[in-house]
C-alpha cells in the first residue's frame, strides 16, 4: 500500500515561506540543506500523537506556477479547527484566496489559497452542519 508519508513544497524565498507556514499553521522547521545539497527545511506539522504527516520546504528548481493555469501536482489540505481564524492568518501573512470558503454539505467547510510562493493549498474544517 502506498500511503503518503512526506510532502515537499517548492519555494522561491525560504525565509518568507517558513515565516508564512510558521505563522499560519504553527509549523516548525529544521535545516536539512546539508543533506539535500540545496536549501531544504524539514517541516514539523504536529506531534506524533496527531494524525498527519511532516514534510519540507525546498528551493524551487524552475519557474513558479503561472497564474490561472490548471494545477500540475498535488494540493495539500490542512485540517483546521477554526476556518475563519486560519483564513484571517493566511491573508494577514501574504496569502490570497484561490477558491473561497464553501460548504461540503453535511461534512465540512473547504477553501483553497495561494501561499506567498504561488503554491495552492487547502484548509478543511469538519462540520456536520455545513450547508
Amino acid at each position: 500500500m502506498g500511503r503518503p508519508i512526506h510532502f515537499e513544497i517548492h519555494v522561491d524565498n525560504m525565509e518568507r515561506a517558513t515565516n508564512f507556514y510558521g505563522e499560519v499553521f504553527g509549523w516548525t522547521f529544521q535545516d536539512w540543506s546539508e543533506y539535500a545539497g540545496m536549501p531544504y527545511f524539514g517541516a514539523v506539522t504536529g506531534t506524533e500523537s496527531e494524525p498527519g504527516i511532516n514534510g519540507a520546504l525546498m528551493q524551487r528548481q524552475g519557474p513558479p506556477p503561472e497564474p490561472n493555469q490548471a494545477m500540475n501536482g498535488y494540493a495539500c489540505t490542512m485540517g483546521v479547527e477554526d476556518y475563519d481564524s486560519i483564513e484571517a492568518k493566511i491573508l494577514e501573512n501574504g496569502g490570497t484566496v484561490a477558491l473561497p470558503k464553501h460548504a461540503l454539505p453535511g461534512m465540512a467547510w473547504q477553501g483553497y489559497y495561494l501561499d506567498t510562493e504561488g503554491n495552492i493549498f487547502g484548509i478543511h474544517q469538519p462540520d456536520v452542519n455545513a450547508k
